[in-house]
Parts: structure tokens; C-alpha cells; sequence
């Protein structure tokens, strides 16, 4: 494998892949100006032959079925340990879809029988980290009180916070305090 560029932001990368003609582009959805979301439709225009595969810090189906959807033939969690990427790299340049292992189950999901999709625990449907911000949410911390005790900003607590509820279909603190509730997940409180 030999790197032929590497870019800083969305833009950069559109014009980069559109005089280098990759093979494959490693994509970041976090990028400054143009994020990898936007980045990626506009990639398969300039680069039409790359096949891209989405690195990411993202654990969310959400990021992971829109990634899908415009283009991405993997999607590979930063925190995967270094052989597994290259095993990403690899399957995604013979043309297979790469997925990291832990965001398989949430694509699976829309295709459980009822049975089991009915079972399933909404709560144990989010990630560990909307899980940890919406329980602290419904203790009564505040978003940069959050921010500080899980060494995050403020805008990253209210990005988990508002998935998680989104995901639980939740309006309002009132309605996770009562779901929270509802579900004892307040009892070391």
C-alpha cells in the first residue's frame, strides 16, 4: 500500500481524490468545513473508481446507515485495534462491505424476526456513552457539568443527549426522568 495524500479537511480531500484517482480513501466523518457525511456523495463523483472506507469514532447506526447509504463500502470504528483496519482495507479493496463487528448487530435489527425486535431492550440499544450522558441527564446534571466529569465539551454531551433520546423517542428530560424510572435505572442514585 503506498499513500499518495492526505488531507486536513472535506474540501481538501475532494480535490486530492479528484488528481489522484485512489484506489481507496480512508475517511473521517469528523472533519472540519465539509464533514466526511457531505464529503462522501461528492466523492463518488470525483472519484468514481475509490472505493471508501469510513474511519470513524461514531458508533451510531445512524452515522453507519448513512455512510452506507452514500457510498462507503466499510465503516471501521477508531477505536479497532491496527490489523483489523488493515483487514478493512483489505476486504473493501477485493469489493466486500466491511463492518466493524460491533455496529453488525444494528443493522441486523431491521431484519430480526418481531419476536425478538419486540424483546429487545431500548436502552441496551444505545451506545455506552448515550447511555452514561442520558443517566446522568436524569440525575440532574447539567450538560457542562456532564462535559467536566466525562472530560468531553458541552456540544458532544448535547450530541449524545439528543440522540439517546431521539433513539428512545423521548421529548423532554421530564419524559427520561420518567423512562429512567419506569426502567430502575436510577436505583445508585
Amino acid at each position: 500500500m503506498t499513500v499518495v495524500a492526505e488531507a486536513s479537511n472535506g474540501a481538501e480531500t475532494l480535490t486530492l481524490a479528484e488528481q489522484t484517482q485512489p484506489d481507496l480513501i480512508l475517511l473521517d466523518l469528523s472533519m472540519p468545513a465539509l464533514g466526511g457525511l457531505e464529503t462522501l456523495p461528492l466523492l463518488r463523483k470525483v472519484a468514481p473508481n475509490a472505493r471508501i472506507l469510513v474511519l470513524t469514532m461514531h458508533d451510531d447506526d445512524g452515522y453507519l446507515r448513512q455512510a452506507l447509504r452514500s457510498g462507503a463500502s466499510g465503516y471501521v470504528l477508531k477505536k479497532a485495534v491496527d490489523s483489523e483496519l488493515i483487514s478493512a482495507i483489505h476486504a473493501v479493496l477485493r469489493g466486500e462491505i466491511y463492518v466493524h463487528p460491533a455496529m453488525t448487530r444494528l443493522l441486523l435489527e431491521d431484519i430480526l424476526p418481531p419476536s425478538q425486535a419486540a424483546d429487545a431492550d431500548p436502552w441496551l440499544m444505545l451506545s455506552e456513552r448515550e447511555r452514561e450522558v442520558l443517566l446522568l441527564v436524569a440525575r440532574g446534571y447539567t450538560s457542562s457539568e456532564i462535559a467536566e466529569r466525562l472530560s468531553l465539551s458541552a456540544k458532544t454531551v448535547e450530541t449524545y443527549r439528543s440522540r439517546g433520546m431521539e433513539k428512545l423517542n423521548l421529548r423532554s428530560r421530564a419524559a427520561l426522568v420518567q423512562f429512567a424510572l419506569a426502567h430502575n435505572l436510577l436505583k445508585d442514585a
